[in-house]
């Protein structure tokens, strides 16, 4: 359940990138998804977008919905 999630900050968050530490996270309305085993997310990049970052106001520009989270693992909330 998210309440029991740990929190990190932006700058920690930001280093889940897929590049500085082999995490790939993505952060979503305050909640923190760990999208490293997804194909499309190889490298930290996926489409124009980047890991390590607040994807909540992109997502409207996407072709899919916020169900996509649903796929993925919840593994913290932003401070």
């Amino acid at each position: 359940m998210a309440a029991d999630l740990p929190i990190y900050t932006k700058s920690q968050l930001a280093l889940r990138n897929g590049q500085d530490k082999p995490q790939i996270w993505v952060a979503y309305k305050g909640i923190i998804y760990d999208v490293t085993e997804s194909r499309l997310w190889r490298n930290g990049k996926h489409y124009e977008h980047w890991a390590g970052q607040d994807l909540t106001d992109e997502l409207p520009d996407a072709p899919h919905t916020e169900t996509v989270f649903e796929k993925f693992t919840a593994v913290g909330k932003i401070a």
